[in-house]
């Protein structure tokens, strides 16, 4: 709202006859079921929504269910694979019809497996383990963030609500105060320019009741979005109230929340698969061995039959896997700053959040403890003196108008407080989140 129109509701109020004590807080609505009218959405409700369509969570539990799948690959004993072969082959004799046994022809049949040493399948295992951690830490971020967004949301939904009520209260006291005006000015109380003045702000009122609503519709959609009810996004009203102002947090807290983020929990999760990684290229170069058993056929009499085992090691004469384990040692040391990295910028959203939710509660604790008052009582005194003939007409609506911009302000600083409050409580709190999906 501009200066400008909160001038004209305090002129509006003033001629309009309404007290001053009339400006207060709607009732807040009782909490509804999940089933009921969205016109009375709760927090609660919402976050009922959230959970079962947000559409970032959705996609972020993928991450989750592709490193189980790639556990399962992980864990897997290599196929064996089966052979045959034939030699000798004399195509004079033999060659056709007749007994197969008969044949002029050698034939082998046989099965070979690979069995791994140096614990490359429980390498691999550990690395899929680590993965999977990890994935779980990303989606739990994923959660932390899309949980602030719909904190953030709803917050907004109830701060446009509030300006649309104002604005539309202006609206209507401006409707209800033009005749009166127009009487008085047909009876000389009041100038024609005062009524012009009036009239200005009348249309002003009009236009930002309209931009109100757009702001409430904006605020519904981006609300709807998020819990993914996005058809019946103009029907959403919030319900709740805002939070009560809470207490710091300690500094011991903090620092124990910081290791316990989603985020930084995620980036140590993937050190651990990098060190596994790197056991595992290390690993290459012990030699895995391949076993064989085999069945020969030789034309005539099965006696001459044979059965064979073999045995198949490489040989490393030209490669020692330098660059795999080279490698892995990079991504090793990429793993490791990463998770420092990680960790310095969530220890610098902790105080980012901690630093707006402290001078949010300073601002909402001033409002609520001294300038509200201060501005009633300068308000109410300002009554009393045009009442008894001691101050102009001027005078009254400046003091009118310092207190309802100071209450406009107000509900602002609330909307602040909580949406940094929600901020702040995902930012310390990211790791219940991971806890949660790991049951």
């Amino acid at each position: 709202m501009t200066f400008n129109n909160v001038r004209g509701l305090a002129f509006v109020l003033f001629l309009g006859g309404l007290s001053v004590a009339a400006i207060g807080a709607e009732p807040v609505a009782g909490a509804a079921s999940l089933s009921s009218d969205l016109g009375r959405l709760t927090l609660r409700q919402a976050e009922i929504f959230f959970a079962e369509r947000n559409r970032e969570v959705q996609l972020g539990r993928r991450l989750v269910d592709g490193a189980e799948a790639d556990r399962l690959s992980a864990a897997a004993i290599p196929n064996p694979s089966v052979f045959a072969s034939t030699g000798k082959f004399n195509s004079r004799q033999g060659s056709y019809g007749g007994d197969l046994r008969e044949k002029q022809m050698d034939s082998v049949f046989g099965v070979q497996q690979l069995f791994e040493r140096g614990n490359k399948r429980e390498l691999r295992m550990g690395i899929a383990d680590a993965n999977i951690d990890a994935s779980r830490g990303e989606f739990a971020d994923i959660r932390r963030q899309q949980k602030i967004a719909l904190y953030a949301s709803y917050f907004d939904l109830m701060a446009a609500q509030e300006r649309l009520r104002i604005v539309n209260e202006t609206a209507a006291a401006f409707q209800k105060t033009m005749d009166a005006v127009e009487r008085r000015l047909k009876a000389g109380d009041i100038s024609a320019a005062d009524v012009a003045r009036i009239r200005v702000d009348a249309l002003r009122a009009q236009n930002d009741a309209r931009s109100a609503q757009a702001e409430r519709l904006k605020a519904q959609t981006q609300l709807a979005y998020v819990i993914g009810i996005e058809r019946d996004a103009a029907a959403i009203a919030a319900a709740d109230s805002w939070p009560a102002l809470g207490e710091p947090v300690a500094a011991a807290e903090i620092d124990k929340a910081l290791d316990q983020r989603a985020d930084v929990r995620a980036a140590l999760a993937r050190v651990a698969a990098a060190e596994k990684n790197r056991e595992l290229a290390r690993a290459l170069r012990t030699r895995d061995v391949t076993g064989s058993v085999q069945f020969e056929h030789f034309p005539g009499d099965f006696s001459n039959n044979t059965f064979g085992v073999g045995v198949s090691i490489p040989l490393f004469t030209n490669y020692y896997y330098e660059g795999e384990i080279r490698r892995a040692e990079i991504d090793l040391l990429s793993a490791r700053d990463n998770h420092e990295r990680v960790r310095a910028l969530a220890l610098g959203e902790i105080n980012a959040r901690r630093a707006d939710l402290d001078a949010a509660r300073e601002r909402v604790q001033r409002f609520e403890g001294a300038l509200l008052r201060e501005a009633q009582r300068a308000a109410e005194a300002a009554e009393f003196a045009y009442s008894r003939g001691a101050i102009g007409v001027m005078d009254l609506l400046d003091s009118r108008r310092q207190l309802y911009a100071t209450r406009l302000e107000a509900s602002a600083s609330q909307a602040d407080y909580a949406k940094s409050l929600a901020a702040w409580r995902a930012a310390i709190a990211a790791a219940q989140l991971q806890d949660e999906e790991k049951k």
